[in-house]
């Protein structure tokens, strides 16, 4: 499917691996100008690299800043002024009981899960507006409908970027623009396979015995019964982003594997 994207622009959060990485080489692909965001120039250039072995005429840039800072998303609006897609990916997880979970990680989190988001959108929203084309996404997660026991905090920052998008699409009406949340389950990212290791390690198991565990114990309604790749969260990410997607605004699309037990 050509999505007709071709040369626009895209900024994508937290891009140098998992979700965000895989959603730029997808928008390379479809021959947008992508721009990578990590934490460092180190972590922003080994993901320019690898983008540019899998898709060698990718235009690809990328800018190092923390975005759970103004500073930082200053930095990104500072060096690139316009985009014709955002997609706000950035993102922190960690599993911590409820009764030990400070102040200062719940602001952390939230300033990092979602201000980063409203930051961005608050600077190129009303652009694209004035162009009268652009898409937004933000990366959520069905932890956001499903509010998981060992980790709320995190799971009130994806109900939080819903709320946002919703809020934000409402302000297109009549626009070529569309605002829109992508909620992905259960995904085999690297933050995520580190972490699942680290406790099969633990526990003298396999990755694969552990991913077992994890579905027949803590997400057992998961219908595909595995972690997604993100690759398969990216697809949906880059559908939206196409100029066949217009009449898709303001919505919460899942890519959960069956994990919400719901029809809508």
């Amino acid at each position: 499917m050509d999505l007709q994207i071709t040369n626009k622009t895209a900024f994508i959060s937290g891009s140098t691996k998992g979700i965000g990485f895989a959603t730029a080489l997808g928008l390379a692909k479809e021959g947008v100008k992508v721009w990578l965001n990590g934490r460092s120039e180190m972590s922003v250039d080994a993901a320019k690299a690898r983008l540019l072995a899998a898709v060698p005429d990718a235009s690809v840039s990328g800018i190092a800043a923390d975005l759970s800072t103004a500073a930082g998303c200053n930095a990104v609006v500072n060096a690139l002024p316009a985009v014709d897609i955002l997609v706000n990916n950035l993102g922190i997880f960690e599993p911590k009981p409820f009764e030990a979970i400070p102040d200062e990680d719940w602001f952390r989190f939230f300033e990092t899960n979602v201000m980063s988001g409203v930051r961005l959108s608050r600077h190129y929203l009303p652009l694209m507006k004035q162009q009268n084309w652009g898409r937004i996404i933000f990366v959520s997660s069905e932890s956001a409908i499903q509010i998981p026991e060992e980790m709320i905090h995190y799971g009130m920052t994806k109900t939080a970027q819903i709320a946002l998008a919703r809020g934000l699409a409402e302000s297109t009406k009549g626009t070529a623009v569309t605002v829109n949340t992508v909620l992905p389950g259960p995904s085999r990212s690297e933050g995520v396979e580190t972490f699942v290791q680290q406790i099969a390690d633990q526990q003298g198991m396999t990755f694969d015995e552990m991913e077992r565990e994890f579905f027949n114990n803590i997400r057992p309604s998961s219908l595909i019964q595995r972690f997604a790749t993100p690759e398969e969260d990216a697809n949906m990410i880059v559908y939206l982003c196409g100029v066949g997607a217009a009449a898709t605004n303001g919505a919460a699309l899942r890519v959960d594997g069956g994990v919400v037990r719901a029809a809508l």
